[in-house]
């Protein structure tokens, strides 16, 4: 039996039509981030390992629609889904591929509907996106798209209510994961006429769009990207908070993200201008260090709660 199958089966997924669609999703999620994947299997408590994948899948799918392709056709495609999700949301049905797993999990998860729809009433933030003039646009960002977006997961990791204080510390963590997506995907968004540092912080460093349209090795560039990758550093640092208000058991996962971005900012910051022309990625052996690490904290863990049920 898969490690894949017998998370499915303690899921409670059962019907093939289901499980067909939760593995499907699960390889375009694999497909996204490998190293954030296998922490989902490793280090989450079974059941909730699909969810998981339903959540982050459906939150790809979304962005995809949003982020390709022409503005006009964007635009349709955008309201079509948005139309189609919040559809089956109210009828509790749908022939989606993406959304079928997404109704299972929110049965299961009741809270994470609550979340789809505040995601959908401002996702459509992405589509007006034409750069930040200054910090606080930015910060608008994060609010109306990236925090929304990271909710769908999030809420998936508290059981009941949601804490007091848990959105703030996941908007901490997602702050510092969305300041090191855009200065690590530079590159490529560069390259689809897309800017996604604040004009203002080009400014201060004496930076041009075009010294990173043409990766330039200046001083003020390198100076750019190193405080760029310290304010990532900071907040995700400072997200550790978020660990505080989880179960036991859902912990070693998100010490396991937070550690994985971390190797990401380092990784970038060895890069340096060579970030310019493509992302950094960490080396496999820090990857499968945090990843065993957090994998023997959970172990431990689960092992322990057995005993004490016997």
């Amino acid at each position: 039996m898969s490690m894949w199958t017998t998370r499915l089966d303690a899921a409670g997924i059962h019907d093939p039509q289901l499980r067909e669609d939760f593995t499907r999703q699960r390889a375009l999620v694999a497909g996204y981030k490998r190293a954030a994947y296998i922490a989902v299997l490793l280090l989450l408590p079974r059941p909730l390992a699909p969810h998981m994948i339903a959540a982050t899948a459906f939150m790809h799918h979304t962005d995809n629609l949003l982020d390709h392709g022409p503005l006009p056709q964007r635009a349709a495609a955008y309201a079509a889904w948005e139309e189609e999700v919040n559809q089956a949301i109210a009828t509790g049905a749908s022939d989606h591929p993406v959304i079928r797993p997404l109704l299972h999990t929110g049965a299961r998860h009741p809270r994470l509907l609550g979340h789809v729809k505040d995601f959908l009433r401002t996702a459509a933030t992405e589509l007006e996106f034409t750069g930040f003039a200054t910090e606080s646009d930015y910060q608008r960002y994060l609010d109306a798209y990236s925090l929304p977006a990271f909710m769908l997961v999030a809420g998936l990791l508290v059981p009941g209510d949601e804490p007091a204080g848990y959105r703030a510390a996941c908007r901490t963590y997602i702050d510092g994961s969305q300041r090191l997506d855009f200065v690590n995907d530079l590159a490529e968004d560069l390259a689809e006429d897309r800017l996604t540092i604040p004009q203002d912080t080009l400014v201060s460093h004496g930076v041009t769009r075009t010294d990173l349209v043409d990766a330039q090795d200046t001083p003020g560039v390198r100076a750019l990207l190193r405080h760029l990758l310290h304010q990532a550093r900071a907040d995700l640092a400072a997200s550790h908070r978020v660990i505080e208000f989880l179960p036991a058991a859902n912990r070693p996962f998100v010490r396991a993200l937070i550690a994985l971005e971390k190797a990401t900012v380092d990784a970038a910051g060895a890069k340096g201008p060579g970030l310019l022309t493509s992302a950094a990625r960490p080396a496999v052996p820090a990857l499968l260090t945090i990843l065993t690490r957090e994998y023997r904290h959970a172990r431990r863990l689960r092992r322990s709660r057995a005993e004490g049920s016997e």
